[in-house]
């Protein structure tokens, strides 16, 4: 009886899968981005139960071309602007498929000394890239939600109130928590109030300007209010490219604030922070090397496989504190400045992430990397620029870095029609089939989002954007 896969058919079976990888990525952009699927279409087709003896690798990826490849929705087409665009790039994908051969649990750096390091080094090259100071440190984790939640973990360890061995329930001695950040910010922080007890009702959305930064002094005012009301601030999280409109809250002056209240600032650069290895748009984001934490997410924008988020941390030995727990059975004999992951988050295994970055970052190089985030910034300011001089449409942010928020004007009409119309034509350019994109409210408007990030955006393609766009906006006007 076989236990796996012998080597000849592995060998045969993984041919086949790289000619599927790779004819799928050069033909994806002749497939429609969302799939033709009603909820429920899938899951009709696949077998109520599961087999009960082996079946051929050679039918299962049958099965997989059948069933799988065109059902999905495909974030690495070129026309894939909703969201953040991402794209899972070759160099990434190898990485990818050899992190899961090796199958490596980096818990410890006895159970992974390659991965351990790696993530160590390639974190210290993102680092200088994006020119944070040297003694940050970076830790990979899922994604920026997970990156938060460890980040606001080590603010509340911070705290003179010891959570860690006491909680938080049942102690009247203890004060309410506040967490604070722009009405822009990522629903991720609530979820860290959540998940840490603050509560949400302990989060204070401080009002945006019109460009949708955060206002410091209305967060001034919320910072003086909470403590006169006896409540303890825990952390104010300033963001570099909201998820909305890509806003950079003005980090230098909550720095400011920050270092005089003595709360911890955490910088939310999940989307915009890859742009900041270009050092004009690195210029945007002044104060961001004065943050206690920063996220950067470069399966955003960095064209790595999702899932790869980076968390630096100007002191270590918060996390440490906030999370190391060692049981007798994963106690080692090497020295106490060997670096085990799991110290230094609550998950205990530790997914090989740090592989595919590395070889990303080789493979395009940091001059490679930067051509490509230019180039699509580029392509965004030219939409922009379509739009600004096209009267039947409206910017409805500024564009810093590649995405583009904008709305059509529908004149005359209420604000309701207007955006009952824009609702349509949003859905009227998805239902064509080459684009998709996606929508957030800004100051209660409907209004629609371009987020251009992808390898396979090319300025062909924001013509034949624009082009559908006008047309969809004219045939339903009529």
């Amino acid at each position: 009886m076989s236990r796996d896969l012998p080597a000849d058919e592995l060998r045969a079976a993984m041919h086949r899968v790289a000619d599927l990888v790779a004819d799928y990525l050069e033909g994806v952009g002749d497939r429609p981005v969302l799939p033709p699927v009603s909820p429920g279409d899938v899951r009709r087709a696949l077998p109520a139960s599961p087999p009960d003896g082996p079946e051929p690798i050679d039918t299962i990826l049958d099965d997989y071309v059948r069933l799988i490849e065109p059902n999905v929705t495909h974030w690495n087409h070129p026309g894939f602007l909703a969201y953040f665009s991402i794209t899972g790039s070759g160099p990434g994908i190898l990485g990818e498929t050899l992190a899961a051969a090796l199958n490596n649990n980096a818990m410890l750096w006895r159970t992974g000394p390659a991965p351990t390091e790696l993530e160590e080094q390639v974190c210290a090259w993102l680092a200088e890239m994006m020119g944070l100071p040297p003694e940050f440190r970076g830790h990979i984790n899922d994604t920026a939600s997970s990156s938060s939640l460890v980040a606001l973990a080590a603010a509340r360890h911070r705290l003179p109130i010891d959570v860690r061995v006491h909680g938080l329930a049942g102690r009247p001695e203890v004060p309410p928590l506040a967490v604070y950040c722009s009405d822009q910010a990522h629903s991720s922080i609530d979820k860290s109030a959540i998940v840490l007890g603050v509560g949400q009702e302990n989060v204070r959305r401080i009002a945006s300007d019109g460009a949708f930064r955060m206002s410091v002094p209305a967060l001034a005012e919320a910072v003086a209010r909470d403590r006169a009301a006896g409540k303890l601030p825990m952390a104010i999280v300033a963001t570099v490219g909201s998820t909305s409109t890509t806003s950079i809250d003005p980090v230098a002056e909550i720095a400011d604030l920050c270092a005089r209240e003595k709360i911890w600032l955490h910088v939310d650069a999940a989307y915009a922070g890859s742009a900041a290895i270009c050092p004009e748009y690195r210029a945007l984001m002044k104060g961001i090397e004065r943050a206690d934490s920063l996220v950067v997410n470069p399966h955003k924008w960095l064209f790595t496989p999702v899932d790869c988020s980076v968390l630096f941390v100007r002191d270590p030995a918060l996390l440490k504190g906030a999370f190391s727990l060692v049981p007798e059975y994963l106690r080692t004999g090497e020295s106490s400045d060997v670096t085990n992951l799991m110290d230094l988050g609550f998950q205990l295994g530790r997914r090989f992430r740090s592989l595919k970055l590395w070889m990303v970052i080789r493979a395009f190089g940091v001059e490679g990397l930067r051509e490509r985030i230019r180039h699509h910034c580029a392509m965004a300011r030219d939409l922009a620029g379509r739009i600004e001089i096209d009267p039947r449409f409206e910017l409805a942010a500024p564009v810093p870095f590649s995405t583009v928020c904008f709305r059509a004007r529908l004149s005359p009409g209420s604000i309701e029609e207007q955006d009952r119309f824009n609702e349509r034509l949003m859905a009227r350019v998805n239902a064509a089939g080459p684009f998709f994109l996606s929508h957030t409210g800004l100051q209660g408007r409907f209004t629609l989002r371009v987020a251009i990030g992808n390898l396979r955006t090319e300025p062909v393609h924001m013509t034949a954007l624009w082009e559908l766009l006008t047309r969809s906006l004219d045939e339903l006007a009529a």
